[in-house]
């Protein structure tokens, strides 16, 4: 390279370097939330109010109605404690819910702060000429900003509290004040919430019997030890996602997914992702694939050899897996007998509430932050997720924890939640950018070894599961899986969150799901039209899964070595590794 085109490369690079220091740096004060990305669509709503005066009219006179409405019930109440309220909480609202809010004055304080909220989401949405990004944007900074105000947030103003503290005596505050010292101590010295050490890997949550049978830096590879005299002979092997350790599906023994597959007559093997560090930053997604997906089936079918599997993936672990079926095309029967998808995406068009935190100013701000360390953290990754729910992982905590002086009980899902994972740079903005912006592999535009991983090449049959309430891969974006293959697709909606819905044993009560199949070539049917037509089962799903496997396996035969030496894969170790011990 001439020694002109090299200075203007370098000094080029040496520019780009002081920007994304200068935006690295703050997002240390921002919490990893673009500055620049709020001011956009503060502006966009802002200025287009402003042009609006028919909205603002309108925002007026709904403002006095409320106002009213307020006026009127205040009046019945006084008459008649027992008068219907102006405004009942929205679904999943539970901040209002002690008897002690139907009594004055706190009852008049939590029907103004509904009626509030109420008039607040009118005002920032339906502006006209907003992008509808920008309008989702500002809508959840305002909802964020109100709740801090909530008269359930404040001791003076919460009837729960008030009791509280008048039947202790005011050591409920004391034990409150107690508990945020110790949460602020472990948050400092990165440790995990209290209670977390009683779920420790290998001891009390990711039990189930088993040997690493193979190893590389991304990947351990777990066999799983047969609790059933004969098993089918198609193997399933589980891809969880990388953002979070694989024992979300293996955690106490009455609720681990793997254990209850095994004990079915299945032989299963999971993978467990390496914790990256800023030595992995220029990991990429088709390491992902290779050294994970691909490796991992290499060497199932090498100490299981003759046999197809049963591909099961959860949550990003599931999109990787679309993406590596897709890029075996038609030779993917000859690997695999089945794609199942938990949870997972591969359109990204309705993303869910995370597409708040996803754009071109959010992702390069993201990006900066990544490159000067090395990979995303897992406490920002937390901040978002719990942002998302606020009411319940933030405000509900500081009421019980803080103000009420109890401690909620740790739940071996609670602690794994808390044993969260990093993500190296290149891989994360790769993905954010090839699948949440520009949504390559819906578009059949995602390239694997130069060649398009087209979706329309899956000609396997297709289990997918979504959950009614998930924040990260809304149901109906998971349906969207239909319009991509003409295979035959089994679609269940389960009760439940991204991960409660997914962890959904039998026997758990207050469970419901619906399943229903598309056949081969069946025509698409729209994701409304499809809840009208399947009626809830009560229960879990896990058992209709079993049998959709066991209809696609052969007759049970006697069940595999652990590993296979001779193969190249011979026990590295029991489970759970060691992949899920770094931190």
């Amino acid at each position: 390279m001439p020694a002109a085109d090299q200075d203007a490369t370098l000094g080029l690079a040496a520019f780009q370097a002081m920007d994304r220091m200068r935006e690295a740096l703050g997002g240390q004060l921002t919490g990893g939330v673009s500055p620049g990305s709020l001011a956009l669509a503060g502006f966009d709503w802002g200025f287009h109010l402003a042009q609006a005066p028919g909205k603002r009219a309108e925002l007026l006179w709904k403002g006095a109605r409320k106002t009213g409405r307020l006026m009127t019930w205040l009046m019945s109440s006084a008459i008649d404690p027992k008068a219907p309220p102006a405004i009942q909480p929205l679904p999943g609202d539970n901040r209002f819910r002690h008897e002690g809010w139907g009594r004055m004055p706190f009852s008049a304080l939590a029907q103004g702060f509904l009626l509030g909220q109420q008039w607040l989401h009118n005002a920032t949405h339906e502006v006209p000429g907003v992008m509808k990004h920008h309008e989702d944007v500002v809508s959840f900074a305002a909802k964020q900003w109100l709740d801090m105000f909530s008269p359930s947030n404040n001791p003076l103003t919460n009837p729960e509290v008030l009791a509280r503290t008048w039947e202790t005596g005011g050591t409920n505050l004391w034990r409150g004040w107690q508990n945020w010292l110790e949460d602020a101590v472990r948050l400092l010295n990165r440790q995990p919430p209290a209670g977390a050490e009683a779920f420790r890997p290998g001891e009390t949550v990711a039990v189930t019997p088993g040997k690493v049978v193979f190893r590389n830096h991304l990947i351990e590879l777990i066999q799983y030890a047969p609790s059933t005299g004969q098993v089918r002979p198609e193997l399933v092997l589980i891809v969880p996602a990388w953002i979070m350790k694989y024992y979300i599906l293996d955690l106490s023994p009455e609720n681990s997914l793997i254990r209850w597959l095994v004990g079915q007559g299945f032989t299963v093997f999971a993978i467990s992702w390496r914790n990256p560090d800023a030595t992995d930053r220029d990991l990429t997604m088709e390491d992902y694939r290779r050294q994970g997906v691909t490796a991992a089936l290499d060497a199932v079918q090498a100490i299981v050899p003759g046999t197809r599997v049963h591909a099961a993936g959860y949550c990003l672990g599931g999109t990787l897996l679309a993406i590596a079926a897709a890029a075996m095309g038609a030779r993917a029967g000859d690997r695999l007998a089945s794609l199942t998808l938990l949870a997972a995406q591969v359109d990204f068009t309705e993303p869910g509430e995370l597409a708040l935190f996803i754009d071109a100013s959010q992702m390069h701000f993201l990006d900066s932050m990544m490159w000067n360390r090395g990979y995303l953290s897992d406490d920002q990754m937390a901040g978002a997720f719990q942002l998302l729910r606020s009411n319940d992982l933030v405000w509900s905590r500081l009421v019980h924890d803080y103000l009420m002086g109890q401690r909620s009980p740790m739940t071996d899902l609670m602690a794994w939640n808390a044993d969260s994972t990093r993500m190296p740079w290149r891989m994360h903005s790769e993905y954010l950018q090839r699948l949440y912006l520009d949504n390559e592999l819906a578009a059949g535009r995602f390239m694997v070894e130069g060649r398009p991983a087209a979706l329309q090449n899956i000609r396997i049959p297709i289990f997918a599961v979504g959950t009614e309430r998930d924040h990260v891969a809304p149901w109906k974006s998971v349906y969207k899986i239909h319009q991509f293959t003409d295979t035959e697709i089994t679609f269940a909606l389960t009760s439940g969150g991204h991960n409660a819905g997914i962890v959904s044993e039998p026997g758990h009560p207050r469970r419901h799901y619906r399943i229903g199949t598309r056949p081969q070539d069946g025509a698409l049917v729209s994701a409304a039209d499809w809840l009208a037509a399947h009626e809830p089962d009560a229960g879990s799903w896990w058992p209709a899964w079993a049998g959709w496997l066991a209809a696609r396996s052969g007759d049970p035969a006697a069940p595999p070595a652990m590993g296979a030496p001779k193969a190249g894969y011979p026990p590295l170790g029991d489970a759970p590794g060691t992949h899920v011990f770094q931190r």
